[in-house]
């Protein structure tokens, strides 16, 4: 007897079903954000620290001392960068008022110049009112608001903040059953599948956090030596936020001239350093993006430049700053798991062509 496959296509009403669920996920990320970025935050950090758990697990260290001696270690090691910093950022809020000044006046000019443009071209606008200024509150607080987007207040965000070493510290711990009880979840057939998506993932994230550490340091590092002999004041400060920003792809080249910038102003009364500094930090970020993340990170995070970049746009929109620095990792973890499974896999193709 002749046996027929029969395909069964999604009905209209499962697609709706479908685009309904998917848009109650996006509105509790955005709704819940403080604390879904919390527990994102929470699982790269342990994925990061595994290994040296591991390594005192096999020094015969039970899993929960060696978790707890790694993460000592690391808010040590977050402390005394914080306290180096915390002391840079106070000197240079007390000069604040000095650059701010010659912001102004920067861009006053720059409004004057415009200003003259537009009366050649005939072009009749209305002239702004000499006290104001250029640079409003209200739009100070459209930038502070982007960059506290998804985590809401300060205070909110410290408070919900304050429980990531807790958590870091259990999923170290119990890793292990919890690797063990969500292969259990699935059917027989389909856990050889699931461990292997796990450790893909586990492999994605490690190399994707510990790459980007280690190359946030080097250009962190290079930044430092360059303003220092540029001469540049608060060159550790400013070699750290541009160190930082850099690894953003594609836009951190341009936002790690912002520091050295605001800060020359003061200083650099000619477009000869400026130029200098874009060029050197352009240089860097090229050098990073092309030669150390794929030689360190390697193709353990497979994304192509649209992916990248859709994903930045939707997770920077959606968390403000940090939707910029969670978009890599959760594109990765998306494709190791449409690699995975057999109707998403075009999907996963097309995130990694």
């Amino acid at each position: 007897m002749a046996t027929t496959n029969v395909q069964i296509t999604p009905t209209r009403s499962t697609l709706a079903q479908r685009i309904i669920a998917l848009g109650v996920v996006f509105a509790f990320f955005y709704w819940a954000s403080s604390i879904v970025m919390t527990l994102m935050l929470a699982v790269l950090l342990a994925y990061f620290l595994d290994p040296a758990v591991v390594l005192l697990e096999r020094l015969h260290i039970p899993r929960a001392l060696g978790a707890l001696v790694v993460l000592l270690v690391a808010i040590a090691a977050v402390g005394a960068i914080g306290y180096l910093l915390v002391n840079r950022t106070q000197s240079f809020a007390y000069a604040w008022p000095r650059y701010s000044a010659v912001l102004r006046r920067a861009a006053e000019s720059v409004d004057r110049k415009i200003g003259t443009i537009e009366r050649a071209f005939s072009i009749t606008v209305p002239e702004p009112a000499p006290t104001q200024p250029s640079v409003s509150a209200n739009e100070m607080q459209e930038v502070r608001s982007w960059l506290l987007h998804g985590i809401g207040t300060i205070t909110s965000g410290l408070l919900l903040w304050a429980f990531l070493p807790f958590l870091v510290f259990f999923m170290l711990v119990a890793k292990p059953r919890l690797w063990h009880a969500t292969i259990e979840l699935f059917s027989d057939a389909s856990r050889a599948d699931v461990r292997s998506a796990l450790d893909d993932v586990n492999v994605v994230l490690r190399s994707y956090v510990a790459g980007s550490s280690l190359v946030a340091g080097i250009l962190a590092a290079a930044c430092w030596i360059f303003f220092a002999i540029m001469h540049l004041d608060y060159a550790f400060l400013a070699a750290l936020v541009s160190g930082l920003v850099n690894m953003i792809p594609y836009i951190g080249a341009i936002l790690s001239w912002i520091p050295p910038f605001l800060i020359g102003l003061d200083k650099w009364h000619s477009i000869g350093p400026f130029l200098i500094v874009a060029g050197v930090l352009s240089g860097l970020h090229l050098i990073a993006a092309n030669v150390l993340m794929p030689a360190i990170v390697g193709r353990s995070v497979h994304l192509n430049a649209l992916a990248v970049t859709v994903s930045l746009l939707f997770w920077g929109w959606l968390w403000g700053a940090f939707g910029l620095i969670l978009a890599i990792p959760i594109t990765a973890t998306l494709k190791v798991v449409c690699d995975h499974v057999p109707d998403w896999q075009p999907l996963g193709r097309w995130l990694g062509a």
